[in-house]
């Protein structure tokens, strides 16, 4: 194995459970969407997958969760299962390519083939993650920019504006794409299978002892 390949593998890692956490962060953070109103400057709105929050100048915060789950409009519920599938498959992956890393030394017995397997799943289902933790954001985000431009609404009607989970979850998104691109990449790198030493120096003496059987019989 290469220093190149397990360079990428321990970045591959670091990045997947970083960007892990960050979608954990946003799938818990409450500053989805923001909203500020000119008729009560000391106090602005966030709105989370999980609960509203009233946000004080003077450092005062309070925060009330959804009374009821049927109550809620499809697009939180949709970003709510979308960001829970994103962090379930993500600790799968981590899960699988952990053991497929080669400075682990578990499933050794079973041939490089099989931890070359798990670390290329683990990182598909990396991949897999980010798109899953980019789709809500992005539609989220998506809402947020045509209802602040609806001109139907009076421009006195405050809006809702891009909260800092929503960049939090765009950050996380891209680098869960970037760290599955990355363990994937470690395995195409290492296209041949490492073997032993002592086989290899096996294979080099037989291969000396043949040449030289044939040179004495001609």
């Amino acid at each position: 194995m290469d220093t190149c390949t397990c360079v990428l593998e321990l970045l591959g890692m670091l990045v997947y459970v970083g960007a892990w956490l960050c979608t954990l962060a946003t799938t818990i953070l409450p500053q989805w969407l923001t909203m500020s109103t000119a008729l009560l400057p000391v106090e602005s709105y966030e709105l989370g997958l999980w609960e509203t929050c009233v946000v004080q100048d003077v450092g005062g915060m309070e925060c009330r969760a959804y009374d009821s789950l049927l109550g809620l409009s499809s697009d939180l519920k949709l970003a709510r299962i979308l960001m829970c599938t994103s962090l379930a498959v993500g600790l799968l992956g981590i899960l699988v390519a952990i053991p497929g890393l080669y400075l682990v030394n578990s499933c050794k017995e079973h041939g490089y083939r099989t931890k070359r397997t798990l670390t290329i799943i683990g990182g598909v289902l990396g991949i897999v993650s980010g798109v899953l933790c980019l789709i809500p954001v992005s539609y989220m985000a998506h809402l947020a920019v045509i209802h602040f431009f609806d001109d139907n609404v009076p421009d006195v009607v405050p809006r809702w504006e891009f909260g800092d989970a929503l960049f939090c979850g765009w950050a996380g998104g891209f680098l869960l794409i970037v760290a599955g691109l990355l363990l994937v990449t470690s395995c195409l790198c290492s296209q041949v299978e490492p073997q032993p030493v002592l086989q290899q120096r096996y294979q080099v003496m037989s291969t000396e002892i043949s040449f030289r059987k044939r040179s004495e019989y001609v």
